[in-house]
């Protein structure tokens, strides 16, 4: 193989895994979007998204998705407690009654409690 097919393949390869990135999250998202309808309003989660100087959302949810370091993931209603670091992403929030809250972050820490979600950002 010459070294311009090479370099073909893998920007072929490059520019095909984005694609596939955004396909597998759209995916994710109408899934738990779905998942969110069938849940009904007693299941939903209270969310507090806040930084030092600024609330960003404070409410109640059907779930929330971000990325943290092993990939992207969702908070559902009767989620096990636990705290990550967030890394930079959409942060999005499917609310009970302001339809989905997308909020560019970059970078933050998440602590899951009790059906309760805090996001601590700009820290």
């Amino acid at each position: 193989m010459s070294e311009n097919e090479d370099v073909n393949k893998k920007q072929a390869i490059n520019q095909a895994a984005p694609v596939k990135n955004i396909k597998r999250e759209e995916e994710n998202q109408e899934a738990v979007g779905e998942l969110s309808k069938l849940v009904g309003k007693d299941e939903a989660i209270n969310v507090k998204v806040h930084s030092p100087y600024r609330l960003y959302y404070e409410g109640r949810a059907f779930s929330i998705s971000a990325v943290n370091d092993t990939g992207p993931f969702d908070i559902l209603p009767q989620h096990f407690n636990f705290i990550c670091l967030l890394q930079p992403c959409k942060l999005i929030i499917r609310t009970v009654s302001d339809g989905t809250q997308q909020i560019d972050i970059g970078g933050g820490v998440m602590h899951v409690k009790a059906d309760s979600v805090i996001v601590f950002l700009d820290i």
